[in-house]
């Protein structure tokens, strides 16, 4: 196995893991951008309001595209998986 061949397939991960979190992560940062903007224009400083609503998307962010983060992960892990024979040999 080259260096090379480790740095690809370490890149691969990373990426799947990147695009994955950012599926997760955006939504929440966006709502958490709203819901700051809402606490600044009406001044009102609770921390439930601006915890509870990234929650709740992030859930439901994981309802709605929890079958293609699993197909991801699994497409990706089968890939490793039946590239093993030609990164030993």
């Amino acid at each position: 196995m080259t260096p090379e061949t480790v740095i690809a397939l370490g890149h691969d991960a990373l990426q799947l893991t990147i695009m994955l979190m950012a599926l997760l992560l955006l939504p929440a940062l966006a709502v958490g951008l709203l819901v700051s903007l809402f606490q600044a224009a009406t001044q009102i400083n609770e921390m439930t309001l601006s915890f509870i609503p990234k929650l709740l998307v992030t859930v439901a962010v994981l309802v709605l595209g929890g079958s293609y983060i699993l197909g991801s992960l699994s497409d990706y892990t089968v890939r490793l998986f039946q590239s093993i024979p030609g990164l030993i040999g």
